[in-house]
C-alpha cells in the first residue's frame, strides 16, 4: 500500500456506506460515516508506515455496525501510546480507540488483522471492548 492508496480505502468506505443505504435503506449517521472513514484511513496509515507488502481490506455490516478489517503482512502488533498531548504524530490508534465500538488485533499465520466496529447510527457511546491476541 502506498500513501495515495489512503484516500481510495476512504472513498471505497463511503461507497460502501452509501450503497447500504441506498441498497437496504439502512440508517448511517453523518457521524458513523465520518468515524467509519476516519478509521479506515488511520489502519491504512498505519500498514503504509509500518508493514510492508501487501494489504487486505475487508468491510461488512448488519445494518446496526460496520466492521472494518484490515490485513497485513507486517508481524509487529500496533500499540497505542501513553496520551501526551506534546507528542507529534503517533496518534493513529488512540483515534481509533476513541470513535469505534471495539477493535479486536490478531496475529495471522502471516501478519497480522485489526477489525474495527464502528456504531452506524452514530450513537456516541463508545464504550468497548478492546482485545489484541
Amino acid at each position: 500500500m502506498v500513501s495515495g492508496d489512503i484516500a481510495k480505502v476512504r472513498d471505497f468506505v463511503r461507497e460502501f456506506l452509501t450503497g447500504a443505504q441506498t441498497v437496504h435503506g439502512w440508517a448511517v449517521s453523518a457521524r458513523a460515516m465520518d468515524a467509519a472513514r476516519l478509521v479506515a484511513s488511520e489502519l491504512a496509515t498505519n500498514v503504509c508506515k509500518y508493514a510492508p507488502g501487501p494489504c487486505l481490506v475487508d468491510l461488512e455490516t448488519d445494518g446496526t455496525t460496520l466492521s472494518i478489517v484490515m490485513w497485513d503482512s507486517g508481524a509487529v502488533l500496533p500499540v497505542a501510546s501513553d496520551a501526551d498531548p506534546t507528542r507529534i504524530g503517533q496518534h493513529g490508534l488512540e483515534l481509533v480507540l476513541m470513535v469505534c465500538q471495539s477493535l479486536e488485533v490478531r496475529r495471522e499465520t502471516v501478519g497480522k488483522s485489526l477489525r474495527a466496529r464502528v456504531t452506524l447510527s452514530g450513537n456516541s457511546d463508545t464504550s468497548s471492548d478492546r482485545t489484541a491476541e
